[in-house]
């Protein structure tokens, strides 16, 4: 068995084509999607601004083989992003993620002299 890593994953997108339904959906929602709920979970959470209603991210946490990398854990997260965004209805562009190797991560800590 491969060793498994834990990635962080932030998949942003543009909103695009949406449906009126799914604009006001989102407006009314808005409130439930702002800085506060931004987690990374693996079903993933959802952030957008409302005004413009333009942008959005959402997080994920991916537990995948180590040897697939960072690319693979960035195209899970991203299937992950295509599948919830369209069972919701809301239309969108091409995403691009960003990966972080939890496993790897150097953590710097502040030495007892610099406290």
């Amino acid at each position: 068995m491969s060793e498994q890593h834990t990635y962080r994953v932030i998949v942003r997108g543009t909103w695009d084509g949406l449906t009126d339904e799914a604009r006001a959906r989102l407006l009314a929602e808005a409130p439930e999607h702002g800085m506060t709920s931004m987690r990374f979970t693996e079903e993933g959470s959802l952030s957008y601004e409302p005004s413009p209603l333009k942008h959005f991210s959402m997080r994920y946490v991916v537990v995948s083989d180590a040897a697939d990398g960072e690319d693979m854990a960035g195209a899970i997260a991203e299937d992950r992003a295509e599948t919830a965004l369209r069972e919701l209805g809301y239309g969108f562009g091409e995403l691009r993620s960003t990966v972080t190797d939890l496993d790897t991560m150097k953590i710097n800590r502040k030495s007892a002299s610099r406290r």
